[in-house]
């Protein structure tokens, strides 16, 4: 059974940090596309960071500069580091693996940015 298991979320003041982690088991993911999205009350989920199995990463706009997303070697643990927090960044943030036509979601994990 494929699980992705979402870690490390909370309330952090505005400027501060916070690690994310993501446990994937059940499945071979080295060939895979992991990533983490986010959604916000009353928006719709977006794309915050993904790296590809070649190690190609990609990040969203509004979090270039200040997240920074990496992996294990085998693609088992996906980590996002997030540094001056924002309130704005307020969501509940996902974990994701991808490789056509598979596709895979954790059950999220809350982080808030308080000010």
């Amino acid at each position: 059974q494929v699980q992705l298991v979402e870690s490390g979320g909370g309330s952090v003041q505005a400027g501060g940090s916070l690690r994310l982690s993501c446990a994937a088991s059940g499945h071979t993911f080295r060939t895979y596309t992991m990533g983490w999205s986010r959604q916000a009350p009353g928006k719709e989920r977006e794309l915050v960071a993904s790296v590809s199995r070649g190690g190609n990463s990609i990040y969203g706009d509004s979090v270039k500069g200040r997240f920074t997303i990496s992996t294990d070697n085998t693609m088992t643990t996906v980590y996002l580091q997030m540094n001056s927090l924002k309130r704005e960044d307020t969501a509940v943030y996902y974990c994701n693996a991808y490789a056509y036509p598979r596709e895979y979601w954790g059950k999220g994990t809350q982080v808030t940015g308080s000010t």
